[in-house]
């Protein structure tokens, strides 16, 4: 499927959506203010851009409020001290600068530091604060829960509810640098709930907003988003000019494992996927959780190995998380151990992700599953911008 079709059928679907009465994300309901922080910054000035013009205000003005939507950001307008109060209450009878509202704040004893955000409409997403050294990075959501069932996710355990937008998304990493001391984040991945590539609308405005001079400057290649497989998506961001980076969900280096693992595997055969990655033109990382007695036999290291080579991919293996779905195990020091070993030898780059935040249900939809474990989960097709697997 094209791009063009991706998006166009996206569109179809959320028009029947809304006359449904679907929830959909807003400041709140009912609003019809312009959201600047759904717009990419350029986007944003150019709204502000007209409304100072509207208004008679001088032209930097638009450009002193944008500062403070990312760069430098303000909870509100009346805290944008450097802007006239006549002007702040104007900007605020004209436009919302909505905020996603904490609702658990957990650390870790290992530094670890775990969000829980409330949305307007009552669902939740988490968001995860990882230091190491100098190094901050942060694990963002894309989507309120997951529609492809993994087997041993717990996101995907929970079902899917709706897609993120982009003011929710980016809006993450907004709320932490408004924190006392704030938290900024030198890398970024979506590695959050949901499946990035299955809303890529509102990611690929969020890309940009992380990344622009204007928002809040991060580097492409210290941003990462992770998919499953999702062709047109991959493609779509292949297409972008900035070097981001991807990472795609292997788990098994076939297709009949990988279908038993996940079921997106049957629409997006392991092949195709790795043919993708092979088009990339940029540094694809394999991520790998390893499951005992599943995947983490010596033959299943050989064929990720040649997986790994024909793309040129660097490998991640993940311990996996005790908060998981399913009735799976990690595998033992000894597998990992030989599994590292098969793929050093064939010459494959290779590392071991460090479990973190063991203590705080900092595995992907934990904090979520406990806040919200009697709320039945919408089907994904009863969302606009969702392409099911």
């Amino acid at each position: 499927m094209s791009d063009k079709e991706f998006d166009s059928r996206s569109s179809r679907r959320g028009d029947v959506v809304a006359k449904r009465g679907t929830p959909r994300a807003s400041a709140s309901p009912g609003d019809a203010r312009p959201n600047l922080l759904n717009l990419a910054p350029g986007a944003a000035l150019e709204r502000l851009a007209g409304f100072m013009n509207d208004a008679g205000e001088p032209a930097y003005r638009a450009r002193q409020v944008l500062r403070h939507l990312w760069q430098k950001p303000a909870p509100d307008f009346e805290a944008m001290s450097d802007v006239p109060r006549e002007l702040r209450q104007r900007l605020a009878s004209a436009f919302v600068l909505p905020r996603l509202s904490i609702d658990t704040d957990r650390i870790s004893a290992d530094g670890t530091r775990k969000f829980l955000f409330r949305l307007a409409d009552g669902q939740a997403i988490e968001t995860v604060a990882i230091p190491d050294g100098k190094r901050v990075t942060l694990c963002i959501s894309s989507q309120a829960g997951c529609a492809l069932q993994c087997a041993f996710c717990a996101t995907g355990a929970m079902g899917f509810a709706r897609n993120l937008e982009a003011f929710e998304i980016a809006g993450q990493v907004r709320e932490l640098a408004l924190l006392d001391p704030p938290i900024r984040p030198t890398n970024i991945v979506f590695m959050g709930m949901g499946e990035p590539l299955m809303n890529w609308r509102a990611v690929d405005t969020t890309l940009t907003i992380l990344n622009a001079p204007d928002g809040f400057g991060l580097g492409a290649r210290h941003i990462t988003v992770s998919t499953v497989g999702v062709l047109p998506g991959i493609e779509a961001l292949a297409r972008r000019p900035e070097q981001f980076r991807l990472a795609i969900s292997v788990h098994a280096p076939s297709d009949a494992l990988r279908r038993t693992l996940m079921p997106v595997n049957v629409k997006y055969p392991l092949a195709a996927v790795i043919e993708a990655a092979k088009r990339f033109e940029r540094r694809v990382t394999f991520e790998y959780v390893m499951l005992g007695g599943v995947n983490d036999a010596l033959e299943h290291a050989i064929a990720l190995g040649r997986l790994a080579k024909e793309c040129g991919a660097f490998v991640n293996l993940i311990p996996l998380h005790p908060g998981g779905a399913g009735s799976f195990t990690r595998s033992s020091p000894a597998a990992m151990r030989r599994f590292t070993a098969e793929l050093k030898r064939a010459r494959i780059e290779v590392a071991v992700r460090k479990s973190r935040g063991l203590d705080i249900a900092a595995a992907c939809g934990q904090l979520r599953a406990e806040r919200l474990r009697r709320r039945p989960p919408v089907g994904a097709q009863q969302h606009g911008d969702v392409q099911v697997a």
